[in-house]
């Protein structure tokens, strides 16, 4: 499953916020996500997987000081790091019998996260009653072809192997600029196209197929 929510306000776009604070925000979003809907007697039947183990002793010491929840991590760093290099993590290792529920928490700062995310869906989600979550992301890169296929073709075949498997449950996307508006989607009701006039919004579209952020921007929200 996928989340997708603004964190530096509800009506900010990735970006408006540096990408630490986005981080920290996101974290922040995920403690009341699992307050809200996570019951007590699941909290140690939960396990959170920051991008890497630093994140982890930072959450620790912050949002989820005192929580029972299960916080780990799916990289660590290596003596490489300045260049970009992190140990991968083997999900196998990670992973205890009594979970149920994993929440990866934006998976994003580094490419090799998300194939980690696929490896762990590989070895403890498929043909278990576990779900997994991906809170915050920002698949819509991987979507859209910011990472190039020839450079980057593990991750481009995600299109084809985890993604079709996902199911977005809340999603809000902001666009700015003359033209602008919201893509929502709150599982099980279609994908819509907002718009917000005085202190409400409209609904200029909507459609079952999740639409391209460049259909969004370019055809839908021009032409209404």
């Amino acid at each position: 499953m996928e989340i997708e929510f603004p964190t530096a306000g509800l009506e900010s776009v990735p970006g408006d916020g540096e990408g630490g604070i986005e981080m920290t925000g996101s974290m922040q979003l995920i403690r009341e996500f699992c307050d809200r809907f996570v019951s007590p007697e699941k909290t140690t039947r939960t396990r959170i997987f920051f991008p890497e183990a630093n994140e982890v002793k930072f959450a620790r010491q912050s949002a989820f000081e005192g929580s029972s929840l299960k916080l780990d991590y799916l990289t660590k760093p290596s003596f490489f790091e300045d260049f970009g290099f992190v140990e991968k993590v083997k999900m196998t290792d990670r992973v205890k019998p009594e979970d149920e529920l994993f929440l990866v928490a934006y998976p994003y700062f580094n490419v090799n996260e998300m194939l980690v995310v696929e490896e762990l869906y590989k070895e403890a989600v498929v043909e278990t009653a576990r779900k997994l979550i991906i809170f915050n992301g920002e698949l819509d890169r991987i979507r859209s072809g910011y990472y190039p296929s020839f450079f980057y073709p593990k991750l481009a075949s995600l299109l084809k192997t985890l993604f079709p498997l996902m199911e977005t449950v809340y999603y809000i996307h902001n666009f700015k600029g003359r033209n602008g508006g919201t893509l929502f989607r709150c599982y099980p009701g279609p994908w819509q196209v907002l718009r917000k006039v005085r202190n409400a919004y409209i609904c200029l579209h909507q459609q079952e197929a999740m639409p391209s952020l460049k259909e969004v921007a370019l055809d839908i929200l021009p032409s209404v």
